[in-house]
């Protein structure tokens, strides 16, 4: 019978995974490269299985490793959840909270999940909509703190991630062959939008916009009806849609800014204290619904 699992082990593991290296995990967990090689013979040897194959200079799951490391990851959310929840003070309270529905559905649910059980007692209103709108309503004290796209007339604020953006299309389609290339994007003002046409005329590839959508959602539904080519964040790329690059003839896209406002007004300590948590986890979210874990990570 395999014995319990020593936690240190599972973040080490995870760690060598999210760094894409023995090195690079060492740093992040604080163990020299040796201590971190033992440390995964040992889990190994725990579970009679390898996880890594065997070349260590190029590293790659295993099958059982793919399996094990969804294991990993849910082990350490629920240990950080009961570290957070009894070492955390007992607080109580009202935040609200804004953010593009862009992110919200695929990077929120489970950083806001953690929260929730960690503080029960602090509730969480959320406002999805442009950023903008949300400068905007931080400007009028409507909503304590905010994750924005970062734009250039946006002034403080805290970087919390850096998010690829990619060109996605149906499943079924070749509109990247089209000339003059279908878009749908965003409203004027939109970074996503800049990014993306200025990108095609550094090309100098022709463009049309068949769509103006102010929403995620808008957007999906043109692509997927086949009507355009979309930019979307990585995060917000599911199973259902395409991913198109240079092989398809599109440039690639600078990534964005997700940057993290406070009001202009002193905030409670409820909202910082949720400010703060989001920071330590946003940076950490790895997976992306739709995209298929490789074996190289």
């Amino acid at each position: 019978m395999i014995a319990d699992i020593d936690i240190v082990l599972l973040r080490t593991f995870v760690a060598i995974v999210e760094t894409n290296g023995l090195t690079s995990a060492g740093k992040k967990v604080g163990r020299t490269q040796p201590a971190i090689t033992h440390q995964i013979k040992r889990l190994e040897e725990n579970l009679g299985r390898p996880l890594f194959g065997r070349d260590r200079r190029n590293l790659t799951l295993t099958r059982d490793g793919e399996i094990f490391l969804g294991y990993a990851r849910n082990l350490l959310r629920i240990n950080d959840e009961i570290r957070a929840r009894f070492s955390a003070p007992m607080i109580e309270g009202h935040v609200k909270l804004g953010m593009p529905d862009l992110y919200a559905p695929y990077l929120l649910p489970g950083i806001l999940g953690s929260f929730a059980r960690a503080h029960p007692g602090i509730q969480v209103e959320l406002m999805c909509t442009r950023s903008v709108h949300l400068h905007a309503a931080l400007q009028r004290e409507e909503i304590d703190i905010a994750l924005m796209t970062n734009q250039p007339e946006f002034r403080g604020g805290d970087t919390v991630r850096l998010e690829k953006l990619v060109w996605v299309t149906g499943p079924m389609t070749d509109l990247e062959i089209e000339e003059p290339l279908p878009l749908a994007l965003m409203p004027p003002g939109s970074v996503l939008r800049q990014r993306a046409l200025e990108s095609l005329d550094r090309l100098g590839r022709k463009w049309l916009i068949t769509s103006v959508c102010d929403s995620v959602a808008g957007l999906r539904a043109s692509v997927l009806a086949g009507l355009a080519i979309s930019v979307f964040p990585e995060c917000a790329v599911t199973s259902e849609l395409r991913i198109l690059g240079k092989a398809e003839g599109l440039p690639n896209l600078p990534s964005i800014e997700i940057v993290l406002y406070r009001s202009a007004k002193r905030i409670s300590a409820v909202a910082e204290h949720l400010a703060q948590y989001i920071a330590a986890e946003f940076a950490q979210v790895e997976v992306y619904p739709g995209i298929e874990l490789s074996r190289r990570f």
